[in-house]
Parts: C-alpha cells; structure tokens; sequence
C-alpha cells in the first residue's frame, strides 16, 4: 500500500507568509531548518524545507512563532505543477496538517544544542482525522 508521510522537527527560518489564491482560498507559506545528524567540520549542516499549509488552525499557530522558534509538523511531500504548457514549474514541498510548537529548553552553559526529540509516530487514521 502506497504512504505519503512526513515528520519534520525543526525551526521557523523567517516570517510566515500567507498567499490568496484564485480559487479563494489562502496557502500559509514558510520554510522550516532542519539540521542533519551529519556534522561539517566546519560546522552544522541544515536544509531548509520548504512548507505550505490550507489549514486555518495550522496558520493561526504558525503566526504566532517567530524565526528560530522550534515545532513539529506532519503533512505529505507534494508536488505542484503550475504555469502555461511552454514552461511548466515544479514546486515540491511539505503540505503541513498539523503544527506542534516545541518549548525551549535552556541547555546547560557549553552543551551543543541538539535537535528537538520528535514525538512517536502516530498511526494514518489519526492524520487523516486532523487533515
């Protein structure tokens, strides 16, 4: 059986933007830092994902963080493909069903930070129940 699933902990980059679509409705846009377990020796690596959201819940969340606060989500990789037949874009990103904000917590003086633990997994039905 086919399963589209993400889990992604991580940490707001910049700004949340919202976009008003044709069809009326709003896509909430942002980008989520993740940072990989393999280290540079001269320093962390981090990609940044991009991330949208349909969800009002989602949305009122996300407006209330500010760059650099940590969350979970979960959502499904996405491919959209938009603009005239000459020159069609791809856009892939995480389409994001729910939102958890992950509180600081102050590490001790001279710790490296280490990412947030992720809460367990949580079966399909209960994704599919919050989309």
């Amino acid at each position: 059986m086919d399963r589209n699933e993400v889990l992604l902990v991580g940490r707001l980059s910049a700004a949340v933007e919202d976009r008003s679509l044709p069809s009326g409705d709003t896509m909430t846009k942002w980008r989520l830092l993740v940072r990989r377990r393999r280290h540079r020796r001269d320093g962390m690596v981090t990609d940044s994902i991009p991330c949208v959201s349909f969800n009002q819940e989602v949305a009122d969340v996300l407006h209330t963080l500010r760059p650099r606060d940590a969350m979970e989500v979960t959502g499904a990789f996405r491919c959209r493909v938009f603009g005239p037949a000459s020159g069609k874009v791809w856009a892939y990103e995480v389409e994001v069903a729910t939102v958890r904000v992950i509180e600081a917590d102050p590490l001790p003086a001279g710790e490296p930070g280490e990412p947030p633990v992720p809460s367990a997994p949580r079966p399909v039905a209960v994704l599919a129940e919050a989309g």
